[in-house]
């Protein structure tokens, strides 16, 4: 019997990259090579015990990247924005796995991309957590590398923590607070990211050389308010918040999320029928807060 491919999966004790490491592994049908910076942590362990080969290694550091693509089919790249805060950083990141990718042969690079936003609104709009990501998907297809781009759309978990409704000042409801205005917002659980990419790799001729939109469904801010009443028990409401407001809210990242939240007004590309074909089992808003509601204790 041939042995298998290899998939090499960076961030590898992260969450998208847990999700992909272990949906490859259930999958079966290519070895994993989950890089990680700390070896000994006990997410890797875990790994190692699914069947995966275990190797240290850094983005920031060009050998060890070499290292962890040698030999390799394809590969899983997630850079983290908010590591450093810093859009060049990632930006140089993503272009060192890129060029390793190059010099390697690889056959198959899943990048987990977002859309350039600066230049995609000629400059109006800056999301530097998106538009680093933007630019190294531009850079992997200009090099020839055989690369899918994988955009998320919000994370659900981000409402259990950043986004999480809080209780109005003199009154006996909590209110939501993100400036969408009207227009729907797409969600996905990162859990539900692992099974997409596995099914992305099982296909490369649909889907080298794309971008794809995931999204699990697109609610509007009361229906997600409606949502969380609904597990709560308590009623929540949406803040009806502005882009304006928000971004002088007090927090480092309010303008960037203010700005986010614009460019999610303007409808970028999702494709809800798209993502449930590539994991039939993609859960709605509504079941995620369902396994997760405990997270919701003391409110």
């Amino acid at each position: 019997m041939a042995s298998k491919k290899v998939i090499t999966v960076f961030g590898a004790t992260g969450a998208q990259g847990g999700s992909v490491a272990r949906s490859l592994l259930e999958s079966k049908r290519f070895a994993v090579r989950a890089v990680t910076r700390d070896v000994t942590r006990p997410k890797a362990q875990v790994l190692r015990d699914l069947g995966a080969e275990v190797v240290k290694g850094d983005l920031n550091d060009a050998a060890s990247v070499e290292a962890a693509l040698k030999g390799a089919y394809g590969a899983f790249v997630v850079t983290n924005f908010w590591d450093h805060n810093s859009k060049e950083k990632e930006v140089c990141q993503g272009k060192l796995v890129a060029d390793a990718a190059k010099r390697q042969g690889l056959q198959h690079v899943v990048y987990s991309g977002l859309e350039n936003v600066k230049r995609l609104t000629g400059g109006q709009l800056e999301v530097p957590h998106f538009d680093g990501k933007g630019e190294v998907e531009e850079y992997f297809w200009s090099i020839g590398v055989p690369m899918t781009s994988v955009r998320m759309a919000a994370y659900f978990e981000n409402f259990l923590t950043l986004w999480k409704p809080v209780k109005a000042s003199g009154g006996d409801y909590y209110t939501l607070a993100l400036p969408m205005g009207d227009v729907p917002m797409d969600g996905i659980s990162v859990d539900d990211i692992g099974p997409i990419v596995s099914s992305i790799f099982n296909s490369p001729k649909e889907f080298v050389g794309k971008a794809v939109g995931l999204s699990a469904e697109a609610l509007t801010v009361q229906q997600y308010a409606d949502v969380f009443s609904k597990f709560l028990g308590k009623e929540v409401r949406d803040a009806k918040i502005t882009p304006e407001a928000y971004e002088k809210l007090d927090f480092p990242a309010a303008e960037e999320m203010a700005n986010m939240c614009r460019f999610y007004q303007m409808k970028p590309d999702r494709d809800v029928k798209l993502t449930r074909r590539l994991n039939q089992a993609v859960k709605s808003f509504s079941q995620f807060m369902s396994e997760n509601r405990g997270a919701l204790k003391g409110m």
